[in-house]
C-alpha cells in the first residue's frame, strides 16, 4: 500500500504526466510534417521539462531521472509499435520489461529527500 501512496504523490504524477509528454514530442521529433504537429511537439518538450523541474524540487535526483527517462522510453516504443508498425520481438519485449522491473524498484528504494 507504501507504494500506492507514493505513486500518487503529487511529484510522482508530475513525474508520470511528464513522461506521456516526452512520448509525444519524441514521436513528433520522428513524425511530425505539418507546422501544426511541429508546434505540438516544442510544446511538448516546453511542458515535459517544466514537470520534471518542478518534481525535481521534491524527489531524489537520480532516481526521478531513471524514472522520467524510462516511462519515456518504454512508452515511446510501445507508440511506435501499435501506431506506427515498429517490430516487436521477444528479447525486445524481455528488456521493456526488464527496464520497467529496474524503474519499479528504484522507485521503491528510493525515499524522498530532504529539503
Amino acid at each position: 500500500m507504501r507504494l500506492l501512496e507514493e505513486i500518487m504523490n503529487k511529484s510522482w504524477l508530475l513525474v508520470i504526466l511528464g513522461a506521456i509528454l516526452e512520448i509525444g514530442w519524441v514521436t513528433g521529433l520522428a513524425h511530425a510534417t505539418s507546422l501544426g504537429e511541429w508546434a505540438i511537439t516544442i510544446i511538448s518538450v516546453i511542458l515535459s521539462y517544466g514537470l520534471f523541474t518542478m518534481a525535481a524540487k521534491e524527489l531524489p535526483m537520480g532516481t526521478l531521472y531513471a524514472v522520467y527517462t524510462g516511462l519515456g522510453t518504454v512508452g515511446t516504443i510501445l507508440t511506435g509499435i501499435w501506431l506506427f508498425d515498429e517490430a516487436i520481438y521477444p528479447l525486445k519485449a524481455f528488456l521493456m520489461i526488464s527496464l520497467l522491473v529496474g524503474i519499479v524498484g528504484l522507485k521503491m528504494v528510493e525515499t524522498k529527500k530532504e529539503v
